[in-house]
């Protein structure tokens, strides 16, 4: 919402009907615009004080310049005293560990169809369910040989199942990339229907709902990519139609590996890369797509060797978040960054993040424009204007993805959030 227009009518109106029903005892009409507020800002001109800039600002004027949402809640949120203390609902609320099944390293996707009805894996090839929240969790598949490397869920029925595949960590014996379950992760069968070139291995999955007119009718439409993988090679395998036909693409001519892919409709989608599939010469590198996958653009390189995309977030359209992941073994390179677009993926700008050799970065997740989180290998880090600062939160060590489900629609306040890694933890935003 635009409140330039709205609030300096409200002003206007406000300051002549005072003139008016005060006319017998005031002195004289003070002139529009003319009244100060403690801090000297001109409210009738649309300025307001803004603790983090220390002057006046106008709201729409500054949202622009700074790139937050411009209502009054992202004016607040941004302009709020960096030197008070943050209320309960502004601090940094606690990512309450779920009890779970021990596991021995980092485990590596999460999946909600609501708040309450969940999914999570691990490389153990274990399935674990939860209806009630994580309160608790139930094994619902034992697949020896099998590295769940990722999850993505189109209801409590059905889902679909990514294995890294063959040839990559030891133990790992099944070369089935993908399986599909139409009840709720009770049976998993093969996904075989695939025209395309052999897919080696699955690093994410992502599904996306879509409305279409047929016939005069509103449907839905069920677009599901899932893609990989770390190390390479890298494919991407596509389903327009909820998961009953495929078809795979190499991308190896793009992108040396792949460890996600988000898509926003039928034509436009970013895959998380690496430009070799020998970290130590790698750059992290981010391509887009605007036909379908027919064709792909570089939207970014990182300048730097020993570096690879890891994570997307979107939390709109327009605004999205990556991680990149460090491997320089010098220990005197100890800046870590994170990729940012603002213009849906088409360019992207490194932020700072970490500045600590132990803090390589896994997992990302935005709620709001500038509310978000990244996994590290010692623990998470939150910040609430976009990237321009970061906060140390324990949120369980390497997180490699945060779900998060809104809990009233079209209510970013109102979520619940998922984080998986070395431990499964929850973040209650209702």
């Amino acid at each position: 919402m635009n409140f330039k227009p709205f609030f300096v009518a409200a002003v206007v109106t406000f300051a002549t009907l005072s003139q008016n029903a005060c006319a017998a005892d005031a002195p004289a009409p003070r002139p529009i615009g003319g009244d100060r507020d403690a801090h000297g800002c001109l409210p009738a001109a649309g300025y307001q004080w803004c603790a983090r800039t220390a002057k006046c600002e106008r709201s729409w004027e500054l949202a622009k310049k700074e790139n937050f949402a411009n209502t009054l809640e992202g004016f607040v949120q941004f302009c709020k005293d960096p030197a008070a203390k943050t209320t309960i609902a502004e601090k940094v609320l606690a990512w309450k560990k779920l009890d779970t099944v021990a596991f021995k390293g980092k485990q590596d996707d999460i999946s909600f169809v609501t708040p309450d009805i969940g999914w999570y894996g691990n490389g153990a090839g274990k399935l674990y369910q939860t209806t009630d929240g994580g309160a608790s969790w139930s094994e619902r598949a034992n697949m020896p040989g099998t590295f769940i490397r990722a999850l993505g869920f189109i209801d409590a029925n059905n889902g679909f199942l990514g294995n890294i595949g063959i040839d990559y960590f030891p133990g790992v014996t099944d070369p089935q990339p993908l399986y599909r379950t139409r009840d709720g992760g009770a049976t998993w069968q093969p996904v075989t229907n695939v025209q395309g070139p052999m897919v080696k291995g699955i690093c994410a999955i992502d599904v996306l709902r879509r409305s279409f007119i047929d016939s005069g009718v509103l449907r839905d439409r069920v677009i599901v990519h899932a893609a990989g993988r770390v190390g390479g090679p890298a494919f991407l395998m596509r389903s327009l139609d909820g998961g009953e036909t495929w078809r795979s693409m190499d991308l190896s001519a793009h992108t040396a590996m792949i460890m996600d892919v988000k898509f926003f409709d039928e034509m436009n989608g970013v895959i998380a890369g690496a430009s070799d599939s020998d970290t130590e010469k790698s750059h992290a590198r981010l391509i887009v797509t605007h036909d379908g996958g027919v064709t792909w653009k570089t939207a970014y390189e990182s300048t730097r060797p020993y570096e690879i995309t890891w994570k997307l977030s979107f939390p709109t359209r327009e605004v999205g978040y990556a991680t990149i992941q460090k491997y320089n073994p010098d220990p005197k390179v100890t800046q870590h960054y994170v990729a940012k677009t603002t213009d849906g993926g088409r360019t992207w700008r490194e932020i700072a993040m970490a500045n600590d050799v132990a803090d390589r970065e896994f997992g990302v997740g935005f709620v709001r424009l500038a509310t978000g989180w990244v996994g590290t290998a010692k623990g998470g880090y939150q910040t609430s204007d976009g990237g321009k600062t970061w906060t140390f939160v324990e949120m369980g060590r390497a997180v490699n993805k945060i779900r998060i489900v809104l809990t009233e629609a079209k209510n970013n306040n109102r979520f619940v959030a998922y984080a998986i890694g070395t431990e499964v933890r929850k973040f209650d935003a209702r």
